[in-house]
């Protein structure tokens, strides 16, 4: 096992993308390789840490994974934690669990746990943070031969903080740091080298729009949502001294979204929202007659269509949306697109719907996901559950999520009405 195939087999490939106005002709010139070819490759775009993408909470969840431009809740650190700003509560606590790919082994999960609270009395700007621990279950190390060499459980964490502030009567924007760690060895020799826990440092910006004096449907209080944030910039990460340090998972989302309020019990919200990986595609690189890699004069491998993804973080992020191999065909299907529904009875049930869309040759992540919700005084309690529509076999069948909220500000009352 070498260790490159070590952390794609501990991992989970992420695949993201977005619609940019370069034109065909940007991809690599002189290319012998016809876009209609390069168009039928899969190219997915891989990064260390995916754990970062996986949606953590179960309302996101049962909405399509949409959240960037959703009303605010506990759980906006992770999409978009401008939206704390506008939160309607003073303060709340999440906890989320979700088993993952339980449709290939049972002991992988993911675990979330977040908070915010507004500050001052004007409730202008708030701070949060959150925890998220995900763990890849049991792993049995062999050698070349086959005899056992140790076990371990590979974990990865991260440890965010943020700060949102409104800049006027509709408008937040908010900066978040994130610690990440990320150990899946445990210092066992991989492939005749030492391997470490690789750690990273990141930030996450983020603006949104929220607008509830708008008029789009007559006689109806609506309100108009719209969000940006770019998360993940930070720096590379490593898992050995001798071995290329490896992009996490810098992403930008970009959304809408709108809520009417049909009468005094029933109100429903509709979201749409786009995202990219701003990460460098791979290349591909020219075979020779025996099919292996060429390599040039300075021992790089020589790229028949695309651009050299061993660059800087801002190079690489600039870059992302222009070096797909088959040019602007190929930058058009580097889109995520999903849509969400959500619906409210009388503030205390909810269900939800949402449909995800990942082009097949960049990851084939195509699914429906249901949910429901319920609060009651002091408690939340949300689901969600994920079905497939790609007509294969999906690792991601059958998954489920769970969240548990609590509300301070009901608390209080509660605590102050008992007097």
């Amino acid at each position: 096992m070498n260790f490159k195939s070590l952390k794609l087999s501990a991992g989970i490939v992420f695949v993201s993308t977005v619609f940019f106005p370069f034109s065909e002709e940007m991809h690599a010139q002189n290319s012998s390789i016809s876009t209609t070819q390069l168009l039928g490759q899969l190219n997915t775009i891989t990064t260390a840490v995916p754990f970062l993408m996986i949606t953590p909470d179960s309302r996101a969840g049962g909405m399509g994974e949409t959240g960037v431009a959703t009303t605010p809740d506990v759980n906006s650190m992770h999409w978009n934690a401008a939206k704390y700003a506008f939160a309607e509560k003073k303060s709340a606590v999440g906890i989320s669990y979700t088993p993952w790919l339980r449709a290939l082994v049972p002991d992988i999960n993911l675990a979330y746990i977040s908070f915010y609270s507004q500050i001052g009395k004007d409730k202008n700007s708030a701070f949060g943070g959150s925890m998220r621990y995900f763990s890849m279950g049991n792993i049995t190390f062999t050698d070349v031969v086959g005899n056992t060499i140790g076990q371990f459980k590979p974990n990865e964490f991260a440890f965010d903080g943020c700060y949102a502030r409104k800049l006027g009567d509709n408008f937040s924007t908010s900066m978040s740091v994130r610690f990440i760690r990320s150990n899946l060895t445990n210092g066992i020799q991989v492939a005749n080298q030492e391997t470490k826990t690789g750690t990273a440092v990141a930030v996450d910006l983020g603006a949104y729009y929220h607008n509830d004096e708008v008029k789009f449907i007559k006689g109806k209080e609506t309100t108009f949502m719209a969000g940006m944030a770019i998360t993940n910039i930070g720096s590379k990460i490593s898992y050995s001294s001798s071995v290329n340090r490896d992009f996490i998972p810098i992403n930008m989302r970009l959304g809408a979204g709108m809520l009417v309020n049909a009468d005094e019990y029933n109100q429903i919200s509709f979201q749409l929202e786009f995202n990219k990986l701003l990460v460098p595609s791979p290349p591909v690189y020219a075979l020779d007659s025996a099919g292996n890699r060429v390599i040039d004069g300075s021992g790089k491998y020589v790229i028949e269509a695309g651009k050299d993804p061993d660059v800087g973080v801002p190079t690489g992020m600039i870059q992302s949306f222009y070096d797909a191999p088959a040019g602007f065909k190929e930058e058009l299907r580097e889109i995520n697109m999903c849509a969400g529904l959500e619906y409210w009875y009388n503030s205390i049930f909810a269900v939800r719907a949402g449909y995800f869309y990942e082009a097949r040759t960049k990851g084939n992540r195509q699914f429906l996901t249901l949910g429901a919700g319920v609060k009651y005084n002091v408690f939340g309690l949300d689901f969600a559950y994920l079905i497939p529509t790609n007509g294969q076999r999906s690792p991601l069948q059958n998954t489920l999520r769970f969240t548990l909220t609590f509300d301070f500000d009901s608390a209080k009352k509660g605590g102050d009405e008992g007097k």
